[in-house]
């Protein structure tokens, strides 16, 4: 029997016939400029078939293979010629391709029901990518995505272990094997108190999220599932190094009988006392505060946000923890130094989520406070989910266009980048930016980060592309 190999599928193995999965050549989407792969003479385009006999399944098998300082390259270029390659290299030398997808042989999708799963709270219709549950550990590790350790066999165990794929981002949201079950309609996710051990047995490590869902894991529940994972959060070598708690985020698109209940401000409230105090508790016994609330809880609580300094080394940002505290602090650093006028004066708009409106307001005047600047914050819902406390990321390009119909915004709107597919000008409705230009009366500009907004304010960039 033909055992698979640590990193990616031998050449020889692979059978057209099969239906199993099988990996795709590595597509190039472009070479590093001054790179082997550009000595080499690799353009956008090219397909890399395997490398040493090893055709690698993912981005992943593809940085294993690349350390060898022996290589054998396999390619096929964009005119269907085929090329084999020797080269010798240090272990440390990439070959300084970038590919059009990270994962060669297809997405692991997720095999739950979760009632409070947002892919399935969308509307038909729109591009096929909106509704690809990852469930992938290989995403988990490349790009920190959130999965839940459901859909793994022996083999994906083995590789974790293999290839020390650490740490992984697992959605835990309840540590009781009953109830973990039920909310991700799996009889396999009562295992994750077994799956987590298995993490520390091995000297590997994960972030954990929990999403709460008021009435079903709040509460005791939600305090067990931390002092669970807390307790193997200890040592030189913790196998959880966070947790993050976020709110359920529900849309007009679900299900009226789906038994979910929206986080209102009371809810808010209770579960940033009980967390808060297990911090204080966690922060006694390991040193650290270990779980931490999502900006959105104090938001909705109608409270101030924890000072810099609570979120520690900010493990969970991109979970939205800290993460409006990071950009605060970045608006401050931004801010420091701002002139008494502007030589030319600028009447902007700066259009966010709702829920942080009033957060970023004392930026805002701010920066009104410089003579010849006029900032205008506009705070929207978001009738396309039905959500009127919403996330700036949220927002879709109908969002945008019904909240700021009437409104004088100026002479520019500036626009994060954060509301926009990540290297695609569209929006989670499909609409583009360029259908958005058309529709809105003043010019729009993309803006990315803290600096970029007070540059843009300050008129202090270069003219919309």
């Amino acid at each position: 029997m033909w055992n698979e190999p640590s990193a990616g599928v031998a050449v020889a193995a692979l059978d057209p016939d099969s239906s199993a999965r099988q990996p795709q050549p590595a597509v190039v989407a472009s070479v590093e400029p001054g790179s082997i792969g550009e000595e080499l003479g690799f353009e956008a385009g090219d397909q890399l078939l395997s490398i040493n006999g090893i055709r690698p399944r993912d981005l992943i098998d593809y940085r294993y293979l690349c350390v060898e300082e022996d290589l054998h390259l396999e390619v096929r270029d964009a005119a269907g010629a085929h090329h084999e390659v020797d080269l010798e290299k240090d272990a440390d030398d990439g070959l300084g391709l970038a590919f059009t997808e990270a994962l060669f042989d297809g997405l692991r999708q997720c095999n739950n029901h979760c009632p409070f799963c947002f892919i399935d709270q969308q509307p038909p219709g729109h591009r096929d990518s909106l509704y690809l549950k990852d469930d992938d550990y290989r995403l988990s590790f490349l790009y920190g995505s959130y999965l839940t350790l459901t859909n793994l066999g022996d083999a994906d165990w083995q590789r974790i272990e293999e290839q020390r794929l650490s740490p992984l981002f697992v959605s835990v949201h309840a540590t009781d094997p009953e109830l973990r079950s039920r909310l991700l309609v799996n009889s396999r996710a009562g295992l994750i108190l077994d799956q987590v051990a298995w993490f520390a047995a091995r000297d590997l490590q994960i972030h954990a999220q929990v999403v709460v869902c008021p009435g079903l894991n709040d509460g005791g529940h939600l305090e067990r599932t931390l002092t669970d994972l807390a307790a193997f959060a200890g040592g030189e070598w913790p196998a959880v190094l966070s947790a993050a708690v976020v709110p359920v985020g529900l849309t007009r698109f679900r299900p009226a009988d789906d038994g979910l209940k929206p986080v209102d401000p009371a809810c808010a409230a209770a579960v940033i006392d009980r967390v808060e105090a297990l911090q204080r508790q966690f922060q006694q016994r390991l040193g650290s505060r270990f779980a931490w609330l999502s900006d959105e809880w104090y938001l909705i609580a109608g409270r101030a946000l924890p000072p810099r300094p609570d979120y520690e080394d900010l493990p969970q940002q991109e979970n939205g923890v800290g993460s409006i505290r990071a950009f605060l602090e970045a608006l401050d650093q931004a801010t420091t130094d701002l002139p008494r006028s502007v030589d030319r004066p600028r009447r902007c708009s700066w259009v966010v989520g709702k829920i942080v409106a009033t957060a970023l307001q004392p930026v805002t005047d701010r920066l009104n406070g410089i003579e010849g600047v006029e900032l205008r914050l506009c705070g929207l819902p978001s009738p396309y989910w039905g959500q009127d406390q919403v996330v700036t990321g949220l927002l879709t390009g109908q969002d945008l266009i019904e909240g700021l119909a009437g409104q004088d915004l100026g002479d520019e709107l500036l626009l994060p980048s954060v509301m926009l597919r990540q290297g695609q000008p569209v929006f989670l409705d499909d609409m583009t930016l360029e259908q958005l230009r058309q529709a809105l009366p003043v010019p729009v500009r993309i803006v990315h980060g803290a600096a970029d907004i007070v540059a843009s304010v300050l008129g202090q960039v270069g003219e919309i592309s």
